[in-house]
């Protein structure tokens, strides 16, 4: 007789059975799209391989799955002797398979996420980190439209968009997989098997044309590339994205004007640390070619409004200004006498055309009548655009202000003529070099680099004060001073043609004392960015933004910032400047110097320090502070969902001032699909209006912060203990890790160490991360976290009260509980079967073992300790959105790292003296850099 069960365990048994059905049907349109998709990608490949080769596919594909899904032992060893018996053409035509079934994963999921959200706003649930329910829950906590508005005129956001030394992507390849995912965006909407056909046959049109695409670049990415790159995303995302999101608030807040808060920044063309590629010429490139990006787009909206507004005065009358504007256009042609909208937007028309002319030296594509005089700025642009405005809301045609003519004012308002604004940055150790040639030439001092801190800071203040230059004409300097000057001196111009919102930056990586940025005000004084004399009325062009790397620097920065606005003069004239003071926070190098935890909570300790040295400055002086976080795509670099990231921020370092990179792929998976793009944008506003008004962190009890410290100062000793202290470690990860090959791949312009070593040290931050990605350990991610806990807990007298603490830290402070939620995530990213196969490349096999046994164990460690603090005995429990894409999307992922293993093996087992062009040798390369890609695209993160 069999036992009927309890009463509540059929219930959990029905209840878990009809969450799992729901699931399983919220997600059956992005099961169908995927599988049709693949479906496309597989006749394609049978189509243009032949079926031998589409067989092969199936059966890899086939093993893949029960090795992953079903933990079948048999196939994982069925699938290891297949793949490394496949010849190199074999292995590139496999690798290329999954790579664009990545591609295509990714474009699907990206669909669905749209669907869904609009299937929450059809029923009226709002979405935790959309503007609807930011402004609910700012109404609730009866903070009015109008407080809102105020904060909005105040507040200052912006993502910036950098160059990236492993951005793997062609822009051919993101432009036809744009048009993919627009085709699958139209699928939800055919209502007819005709039309569902012939949206079929366009996909597999896109599909071909991505297969019969070059994936990887022959040459190695130029800055001008990279540039264009950027540009790409701005007509069908920024552009139009931006004056929607704005056009959100603007009905969220009826009756109150929304300042234009929310303006995008750029890296590209002005970031010299590190890449001899970036000069003036290159600023002078990224400057014209953004401004040209911004002109192009007003001109082609201005030429549709032509279109739209064909009002006859016969029927409809204008206002005496917008008559007056009409009059003023050269346009005469006799079939537009009765249409003075029109006839004034040949006049706009004519002006931006020359617009375009003067400040790049390009032609608009078409022209009604001769080019007119030159806009002095875009404000004068706008003006004549509220002419327009004006007259139609005068006269009964307020309708059609909303759909092109409000964008394009918002857009005009946010993008200007500059459309970003460019950062510039530099070494510290390269202002000082110039200074001290500068000094030298001029006979002020021979041997400035041996000067301590406190002689280089009265020399420096002394210069300041001093209203005379120190170049000597006719004198001959260095190609670095020369060129360091030139850039300068190109801001200045720059800043004349294109508007001061142009450049308003400079950064200074490596920043360790006060005389770094005074050193920086000095050259901003020879090239005219710096006017008047400090100890009087001196004013800075260019806010200068201290980058705080290292823990030592991160350690330091408060008290640097003491020292900096301690000097004389130093206040007043950042006050007279404008009374802004950014200081940039590095993720990368602090997580690669001290390890996940320890980087995270010196950012930490550094915000709250820096938060309430400028509070008292803010009170006194009216200067605010703005954090610039230089964020990167993997949880080792400080990425992570920035919504919540911002949420968690210490308290008073919001303050409605935030700027933040936005790096690699992450670009393209966040901005690529226009949706998307404006949905991340809107929760990056949202996220700082609720962390601005709601303060949803309160400074934490001493108990948290004792505990936090504790955790840190062990989590550093174990990941120095395995990364700086470990003999071998660094020949271990050159050989465990595909990094030697990411340098030869032609993927960015910036080379990928700093110098031409093997230390870890050197190696840029991007690179390390993006390597560990690739082998599938993230170490960077989560290293040092189990030791840390382990230690905390002590023994058994102490283990039951302080795992209390932990737990209590993890459910009330937002910086715990998202330190512990990226790590959830990380870890699940991570497989160490996988990693494994990696580390047999290492030929010192006891080294091999000896370092992998301690990663697996510290691996275990932190799985345990995240189950102990959390209560969730499976990664990713509280998000299982992502624990599903992962299981889609992972065993078509495996192929891909089995693939780079045997053929880095094969590539490194060559014969030392076979050439680079030996047909063998460019393909093992050609496969290896295309499983690097397809991994890239897999994981959606890169460094």
């Amino acid at each position: 007789m069999t036992r009927r069960p309890a009463p509540a365990a059929a219930l959990r048994k029905t209840s878990t059975h009809h969450g799992a059905a729901e699931a399983a049907e919220k997600n059956r349109p992005l099961v169908e799209d995927i599988r049709l998709l693949g479906r496309i990608l597989g006749d394609v490949i049978r189509e243009q391989e032949g079926t031998e080769a589409y067989e092969l596919v199936e059966r890899v594909r086939q093993l893949s799955v029960a090795y992953r899904l079903k933990a079948d032992a048999s196939a994982g060893r069925v699938l290891d002797r297949l793949l490394k018996n496949l010849s190199a053409d074999q292995t590139v035509s496999v690798i290329r398979a999954f790579s664009y079934f990545s591609h295509l994963a990714n474009i699907a999921e990206d669909r669905h996420h749209v669907r869904r959200r609009r299937v929450h706003e059809r029923e009226g649930h709002l979405q935790e980190g959309s503007l609807a329910m930011a402004i609910e829950r700012l109404h609730a906590a009866d903070h009015r439209s109008a407080d809102i508005a105020r904060t909005l005129e105040q507040a200052y956001i912006s993502p910036v968009l950098t160059a990236h030394p492993t951005e793997v992507q062609r822009k051919s390849i993101l432009d036809a997989e744009r048009a993919v995912a627009e085709l699958i965006g139209q699928r939800d909407e055919l209502l007819t098997d005709e039309q569902r056909r012939e949206n079929e046959e366009l996909l597999r049109a896109r599909v071909t044309q991505l297969w019969q695409t070059r994936m990887l670049r022959t040459a190695r990415l130029t800055v001008a590339d990279e540039i264009e790159n950027a540009l790409g995303y701005y007509p069908i995302t920024f552009l139009r994205e931006i004056p929607r999101l704005y056009r959100e608030l603007e009905r969220a807040l009826p009756g109150h004007p929304v300042a234009p808060f929310l303006r995008m920044g750029h890296w590209i063309g002005g970031d010299r640390d590190g890449n001899p590629n970036v000069d003036a010429r290159t600023l002078r490139r990224a400057l014209s070619r953004q401004c040209e990006t911004a002109l192009r787009f007003y001109l082609t909206e201005v030429h549709e409004l032509g279109s739209e507004l064909s009002m006859s005065a016969m029927l409809a009358p204008v206002t005496a200004e917008m008559q007056a504007l009409a009059e003023r256009s050269p346009d005469r042609n006799v079939h537009r006498e009765d249409e003075p909208y029109r006839r004034a937007l040949v006049g706009l028309y004519a002006r931006l055309a020359s617009t375009l002319h003067e400040l790049t030296g390009t032609e608009a594509l078409r022209h009604a009548v001769a080019p007119q005089q030159a806009y002095a700025g875009p404000e004068e642009f706008l003006a004549d655009l509220r002419v327009v405005e004006r007259s139609l809301r005068h006269h009964h045609a307020q309708a059609l202000i909303a759909p092109r003519l409000a964008p394009l004012m918002r857009a005009v308002q946010v993008f200007g003529f500059h459309l970003a604004t460019l950062d510039l940055r530099q070494s510290s150790d390269k202002h000082e070099a110039v200074v001290a040639e500068l000094l030298r030439v001029a006979r002020l001092e021979d041997d400035y680099a041996a000067l301590d801190e406190p002689a280089r800071r009265a020399l420096l203040l002394r210069l300041l004060d001093d209203a005379r230059p120190l170049r000597v004409r006719g004198a001959e300097y260095s190609a670095l001073t020369t060129s360091e000057l030139e850039v300068f001196e190109t801001a200045r111009e720059a800043r004349q043609r294109y508007g001061r919102e142009a450049l308003r930056h400079y950064i200074i990586s490596h920043t360790e004392d006060v005389s770094d940025l005074l050193e920086v005000l000095l050259l901003q004084k020879e090239a005219g960015l710096l006017r008047g004399t400090l100890d009087r009325d001196a004013v800075a062009d260019l806010i200068v933004v201290p980058l705080f790397e290292t823990i030592g620097d991160l350690r330091q920065a408060a008290a640097i910032m003491r020292a900096y606005y301690a000097l004389p003069g130093i206040t007043a004239m950042v006050v007279r400047s404008g009374a802004e003071q950014d200081v940039m926070l590095g993720y990368s190098d602090s997580n690669k110097d001290g390890g996940f935890f320890t980087s995270n909570w010196e950012l930490y300790r550094t915000e709250v320090a820096l938060a309430e040295f400028f509070a008292a400055l803010n009170r006194e002086h009216g200067i605010r502070l703005r954090l610039f976080h230089g964020r990167g795509g993997t949880v080792g670099r400080g990425g992570g969902p920035s919504y919540q990231a911002i949420l968690a921020q210490p308290p008073g370092t919001v303050n409605g001032q935030i700027r933040l990179t936005e790096q690699g792929e992450v670009i393209g998976s966040k901005y690529a699909n226009p949706e998307i793009g404006r949905r991340n944008l809107e929760t990056l506003v949202a996220a700082t209006l609720e962390a601005t008004l709601l303060h949803p962190t309160k400074s934490a009890p001493k108990a948290f912060l004792d505990a936090a410290a504790r955790l840190s100062d062990a989590s550093f000793a174990a990941y120095r203990a395995l990364v700086y202290e470990t003999p071998g470690f660094v020949d271990w990860f050159f050989a465990a890790t595909p990094i030697r090959e990411i340098a030869e791949l032609n993927i960015g312009s910036r080379p990928a160490s700093r110098k031409a070593t093997r230390a870890i040290e050197d190696l840029r931050a991007i690179p390390w991360s993006f390597s560990w990605g690739q082998c599938r350990l993230a170490l960077p991610g989560w290293y040092g976290f189990g030791s840390a806990v382990e230690d905390f807990l002590g023994d058994e007298t102490t283990q039951a009260a302080r795992l209390e603490l932990l737990q209590r830290m993890y459910r009330q402070w937002p910086f715990f509980r998202a330190l512990l939620s990226n790590l959830d995530m990380v870890l699940a990213k991570t497989d160490l079967r996988i990693a494994a196969r990696y580390v047999e490349l290492v030929e010192d096999k006891r080294a091999a073992r000896r370092v992998f046994t301690t990663m697996r164990a510290e691996w275990e460690r932190v799985g345990q300790a995240l189950e102990q603090i959390t209560g969730e005995a499976s990664r990713l429990q509280s998000n299982p959105a992502l624990a599903r894409s992962i299981e889609h999307r992972f065993p078509y992922l495996d192929p891909l790292n089995h693939l780079q293993v045997e053929l880095m093996r094969r590539f490194r087992q060559r014969k030392p003296d076979t050439a680079a062009e030996d047909p063998v040798v460019a393909r093992l390369q050609r496969g290896i850099h295309l499983s690097i890609n397809g991994i890239a695209a897999g994981l959606r993160n890169t460094g």
